[in-house]
């Protein structure tokens, strides 16, 4: 039998900016203190400085700017077994440790499991699986966001792989880095797994959901690039069906979405071969 991972394993990885107090963590954490938790927080700022008088709650405070960098920057110096990825904004669930160490347990192996997550009436953020998946397809890739993901330590360690920094807020790109982060690792033969059990909630707009379609098909016409290369245009007409067949683009838009992606595509290319 392999050792058996435990509560105390689990750290949780905070990206945030400009903070100057911990008080944000009491509304993520309401059913326990959040000095009950072993937490590492980036906190991102050119001039606010972040500090911590608990021992479970270290800070590391930076003036670089990007979400992938402080997603990267907590992971260079996480200490915990496993880790979650949190923002500033979600809610946790009272039992949401048990549940990630007990599906742990389950895939010693797995690099990555995502869990499901609720908005306040809760109901599920989006359509999840119904059933558990040991291992991710392409298609269930594209469906992760980032407060659904967590991730076995040593596993990353032994691939090397981060997070893209030309994308996510603060990037070139202001989407597409979990996507990317998990195809890497699928390129590694890593195991990612998906277990429909809800561990967060999150209420706020996302950065896609913020943005229209022209500017999304630009970003996408991007991670399609990173991720795909010579794939590009095939993976780009199956978005283009399946965004038709949900509604969510219109015929009389095709030429310019295709126009905006071809724009990301080439931009895409051009920070590859740079030096």
């Amino acid at each position: 039998m392999g050792k058996v991972f435990t509560e105390n394993d689990v750290e949780i990885l905070i990206a945030t900016m400009n903070q100057t107090s911990l008080d944000f963590l009491a509304t993520m954490f309401p059913f326990k203190h959040f000095s009950n938790y072993n937490i590492l927080i980036v906190n991102q700022s050119k001039g606010t400085v972040l500090s911590s008088a608990y021992p479970s709650v270290r800070v590391i405070n930076s003036t670089d700017i990007g979400l992938s960098k402080s997603r990267n920057l907590a992971l260079k110096n996480a200490s915990g077994k496993i880790l979650i990825i949190a923002d500033d904004d979600v809610v946790y669930q009272s039992d949401f440790v048990a549940k990630i160490i007990t599906v742990y347990n389950k895939y010693k192996n797995a690099a990555v499991i995502n869990f499901s997550a609720v908005i306040e009436d809760g109901s599920y953020l989006k359509k999840y699986p119904t059933y558990s998946k040991k291992q991710l397809n392409s298609f269930d890739i594209f469906n992760v966001s980032s407060i659904e993901m967590t991730i076995n330590k040593k596993m990353l360690d032994a691939v090397g792989v981060e997070f893209d920094e030309n994308f996510g807020l603060g990037g070139k790109f202001e989407m597409g880095e979990e996507a990317i982060f998990l195809f890497d690792l699928k390129r590694k033969n890593e195991q990612l797994v998906f277990e429909p059990q809800v561990i967060v909630e999150h209420n706020s707009l996302t950065s896609s959901t913020k943005k229209n379609i022209i500017e999304k098909y630009y970003i996408q016409g991007a991670v399609l690039t990173r991720i795909f290369k010579r794939f590009f245009f095939i993976w780009l007409t199956i978005k283009l069906f399946f965004d038709l067949k949900q509604n969510n683009l219109k015929l009389t838009n095709i030429i310019l979405v295709l126009k905006s992606a071809e724009k990301g595509r080439k931009k895409m290319e051009s920070i590859s071969y740079e030096k």
